[in-house]
């Protein structure tokens, strides 16, 4: 049995879209995803089920339409044209036939009206409840300082004016929200067009919204570091990967921004701040008794020792050429170590200790030995590890 509240959609069938579709296809991958399953070049809408970055499996209905930069009689030379065209439109009759849009009422599936201009390699996305019937032959114009614009920033938000006419009776005038876009951005858009037909967000507060997204690092949504190099998350996390220093740098940060978490929730902590400088200490942490602590994280080995006993490595990655010893810490480099157990265990758990309390460096007298066992000097929480005696 059909769904009374689910608009059906229209299909279109021996469409010529290979390129305009063929460029949304290269945009869910662009943008850190996968295109699992695409209805091809020859109809229309295009119907993707495809995974965002995150893995969740979206399924997305395009409405895609072409644009390019030509020049127009009596048009300005400074703009690209789309036109929303679907089989024959200058007959009259095939225009007023009736061309509704197709949404999911369950919100699973996400429609979007899209136009493309694969050559300026841009997105322009439109709100598809003014699109609903399909206005056919109606023409969209941007201008090249627009285009611009989206290249610039990777996300830009504009109003243009809407007016009818003999092709687009049904358009009432006033304003529409326009949101271009790089591919890298889709899944933000994605996110975007989500939540304004979730919520029947109106012109005014789809502006908004679109504004808010690109502030947002939601899923789908590119990071900073994604427009900055270029490169969707997917590369930049095949490219962290392939690096070795680079992956241990980032496996680093991951688990000081789990101990940082863990700081946050500890009722024995007043506040934690992250150390400002290349070096120990990783955080400096005040307690909620007045005490003033420096901690430094690192990660436990996967690999436990013969007896079962886990292991973290205390040292810095490199000494200096003048200094062969300034690769071992002193004690008073900080007063407690936290170490990650995400590599032996799978979970974000730390255990903590004082670095007065491990072992010294055999041959160095002063500096910490760079193997240290996880045993019972070590305590589930930073309060505790403080109320040890320090050694």
């Amino acid at each position: 049995m059909s769904d009374p509240a689910r608009t059906y959609a229209r299909r279109y069938e021996r469409v010529q879209k290979r390129r305009d579709h063929g460029f949304v296809e290269q945009a869910v991958a662009d943008a850190g995803g996968r295109v699992l399953f695409t209805s091809g070049p020859s109809s229309a809408p295009l119907f993707l089920g495809v995974e965002d970055p995150t893995g969740a499996r979206v399924g997305l209905m395009a409405y895609v339409f072409h644009a390019n930069r030509v020049i127009t009689k009596n048009r300005p030379s400074d703009e690209h044209r789309g036109q929303i065209r679907y089989g024959d439109v200058t007959s009259r009759e095939w225009r007023e036939a009736g061309h509704p849009i197709g949404f999911d009422p369950t919100g699973v599936d996400v429609t979007a009206v899209l136009v493309v201009d694969p050559e300026a390699g841009v997105l322009f996305g439109l709100d598809p409840y003014a699109y609903d019937p399909l206005p056919l032959g109606n023409s969209i114009y941007f201008k090249e300082t627009l285009v611009e614009a989206v290249h610039q920033a990777g996300w830009h938000v504009w109003e243009r004016d809407t007016h009818s006419g003999p092709r687009k009776s049904q358009t009432e005038p006033g304003l529409e929200t326009v949101v271009g876009f790089r591919p890298s951005e889709l899944f933000r858009f994605v996110a975007l067009e989500r939540r304004a037909q979730a919520l029947g967000l109106d012109q005014a507060l789809r502006y908004r919204a679109a504004e808010q997204a690109v502030a947002e690092t939601s899923v789908g949504g590119a990071h900073q570091l994604e427009r900055d190099f270029g490169l969707s998350s997917h590369e930049l996390l095949s490219i962290i990967n392939r690096k070795s220093r680079l992956a241990m740098a980032m496996r680093g940060g991951v688990a000081e921004h789990h101990l940082g978490l863990a700081l946050a929730q500890d009722p024995s902590v007043e506040s934690a701040e992250e150390g400002t400088i290349d070096g120990p200490p990783d955080f400096h942490v005040t307690m909620a008794d007045g005490r003033n602590v420096t901690v430094e994280c690192k990660n436990a080995s996967p690999r436990a020792m013969a007896d079962g006993v886990f292991k973290v490595e205390i040292q810095k990655t490199r000494a200096s050429k003048s200094d062969p010893l300034s690769r071992f810490y002193a004690p008073d480099a900080f007063e407690v170590v936290a170490a990650c157990l995400y590599g032996p265990t799978k979970q974000w758990a730390f255990r903590f200790c004082r670095s007065s309390r491990l072992t010294e460096h055999r041959a160095h007298p002063g500096r910490i030995a760079p193997l240290q066992r996880i045993d019972d000097r070590w305590s589930a929480t930073l309060a505790d590890a403080l109320s040890l005696d320090p050694g």
